[in-house]
């Protein structure tokens, strides 16, 4: 081929050919992979929020939570947390695209009225690792007792402080009430209609002063109601000094102090009247004390500071006294208490003999040895 020829074919090459290379070899672009974007797993209910309505106080209340794995990848369910009236069991595992349940059991013995309650889930959906339920609803009883529990907090000058409760009929049909039953002579109850057969007000009182402390009793009545026959309250006293009195004693580390030390006693004032305390005293060498009132008439500190090696003396008593302007505790006394010393063991020679260590053991009345048995042979 002479030289003419070679480029006449070269230019044809790239006239007529050279699109059809260009067609075989695309962008490169267009050979990259293309991206992923995983989800995770992912939960998802079908209901949040259950309302079961109303319910007899005894039943038990059942509702079972559907919910959808709507991710890509396992989804776990590692715990269900609810409050004790409530169980629950649930799906652990769901793949991606299936079904799992949390049902609940929601026990409504104790309630009475408008009830919410919340379970919650732990799963490893990463935007909602802990997704909240709720199942509410009222919890409906034939004779309804508000409160419970009638709680009295007593003190030296209202020792006869007294609670109301309400009976409520909530039947179509009237109901009576027998006499109270006591199982604590300690209550007495009067019993008042607010509205026949429908609603009652029980007012309840210890007949006389109680010691200090805690008592509790029932007081039950019979109905006429085949519902509900019976109804009980429980009364409970809580026998509060006119001041009280926190630490009621003080407890020092063993002596000598290590370093300086602050205490803090609160006082708080249970009456009804006003109280002024003052004349904070210690009967201590070196410690100091010193009186506010947080609150005036009714709630005081006392600050103690005891220095570096302080050291309650052995055989006194030692205490905070403070003067109160209330006739039944004039004077309020706190004891403060001191760990004693840690004894030191007494260290015998290694090579000491048996006659020194018995002849010093002798020495302290409290390790005398006992006597050693006669020798056969020898009298007495």
């Amino acid at each position: 081929m002479n030289r003419g020829t070679f480029i006449r074919a070269c230019v044809f090459s790239v006239l007529v050919l050279g699109p059809a290379v260009w067609a075989v070899e695309p962008p490169s672009a267009a050979a990259a992979p293309a991206a992923t974007n995983l989800v995770g797993p992912k939960i998802q209910f079908e209901t949040m929020v259950h309302d079961f309505g109303r319910a007899k106080a005894g039943d038990q209340v059942k509702y079972t939570y559907g919910f959808t794995n709507a991710g890509d990848q396992l989804l776990e369910l590692t715990g269900v947390q609810a409050c004790g009236c409530i169980t629950a069991d649930w799906t652990r595992k769901v793949e991606p695209g299936k079904t799992g349940m949390v049902p609940v059991a929601f026990n409504s013995s104790s309630y009475s009225g408008p009830v919410v309650k919340t379970i919650t889930i732990t799963c490893n959906d990463r935007t909602t690792p802990r997704p909240v339920l709720q199942l509410k609803g009222t919890v409906w009883r034939a004779i309804e007792i508000s409160p419970q529990v009638a709680v009295l907090n007593l003190t030296p000058d209202a020792p006869l402080a007294s609670a109301t409760v309400i009976i409520r009929n909530n039947l179509p049909e009237p109901i009576t009430l027998s006499a109270p039953e006591y199982s604590n002579r300690a209550f007495a109850a009067v019993v008042k209609t607010n509205q026949p057969g429908k609603e009652f007000q029980v007012i309840i009182a210890p007949v006389a002063p109680l010691l200090g402390g805690n008592t509790q009793g029932q007081i039950v009545f019979k109905t006429s109601s085949t519902n509900m026959p019976v109804v009980a309250i429980t009364a409970f006293a809580n026998v509060r000094p006119a001041i009280s009195i926190n630490p009621a004693q003080l407890v020092l580390p063993a002596a000598p102090l290590a370093r300086a030390q602050t205490n803090t006693i609160s006082l708080i004032n249970n009456s009804t009247n006003p109280v002024t305390l003052s004349e904070p005293t210690i009967n201590a060498t070196g410690a100091a004390v010193q009186l506010k009132a947080v609150v005036p008439d009714r709630q005081f500190e006392a600050v103690l500071v005891f220095p570096q090696g302080f050291e309650a003396v052995a055989g006194q008593k030692t205490e905070v006294s403070i003067k109160s302007s209330l006739p039944l505790m004039p004077v309020l006394k706190v004891p403060i208490l001191q760990v004693p010393r840690p004894a030191h063991p007494q260290v015998v020679p290694v090579n000491m003999s048996s006659t020194a260590i018995t002849n010093r053991l002798r020495r302290r009345p409290h390790m005398t040895p006992p006597p050693l048995p006669p020798i056969p042979g020898q009298g007495l």
